[in-house]
């Protein structure tokens, strides 16, 4: 029998919070956030649409108002919400609207669904510092609204890199884009 993220963290005694971020592929975002300290679970799906239940196929038309996103357990005693968001604006581009790189549309917006009131506090302070600094020279258009559903996607979709790290788009893609957040993000990897 599987354990729930929350029968984890009560047998280990941890009190777990969970964070919901969009950013373009849920396969890219769900392999670097799997390789963080403190993180406990991490689930590819769909949230911020109308549709109950979607598929994959329905998402990709563009059509359901789903962003693809991951949903994160993690233990604030080992990595803070803050310290997600953080690693969450170093791995896509959160001035691009509706796209990241080759993959367009709203499925594959920038956005942040927010738990409590306490996360969005956190994410308005991290994107108004990432705002005046300007690191991409154009302005934020991540999205932040309140998480309502999350339907998690379909099984093939889960742990896709690590399941085929052969593959195209994971080679080209996310590789990369692992590699690059592993050595920013060293010491803040799991052993």
């Amino acid at each position: 029998m599987v354990q729930s993220s929350q029968e984890q963290g009560a047998s280990t005694g941890a009190h777990l919070e969970v964070a919901t971020l969009a950013g373009g592929c849920f396969w890219c975002l769900e392999a670097v956030f799997d390789d963080l300290k403190g993180v406990v679970d991490v689930v590819s799906g769909y949230t911020g649409g109308h549709v109950r239940h979607p598929s994959y196929r329905q998402v990709c038309t563009g059509t359901t108002g789903h962003a693809e996103a991951v949903q994160i357990t993690f233990d604030p005693s080992q990595i803070t919400y803050r310290e997600l968001l953080e690693v969450f604006f170093s791995i896509h581009d959160p001035t691009t609207l509706n796209r990241q790189g080759a993959d367009v549309g709203t499925q594959y917006r920038s956005a942040i669904f927010y738990h409590t009131a306490e996360q969005k506090t956190i994410a308005e302070t991290v994107m108004a510092e990432l705002q005046a600094e300007n690191p991409w020279g154009r302005p934020i258009v991540t999205e932040l609204a309140p998480m309502e559903v999350f339907f998690p996607a379909e099984d093939y979709h889960q742990e896709y890199f690590a399941r085929n790290p052969e593959q195209g788009y994971c080679r080209v893609v996310i590789a990369p884009k692992l590699e690059k957040f592993r050595h920013t993000f060293m010491n803040r990897l799991k052993g």
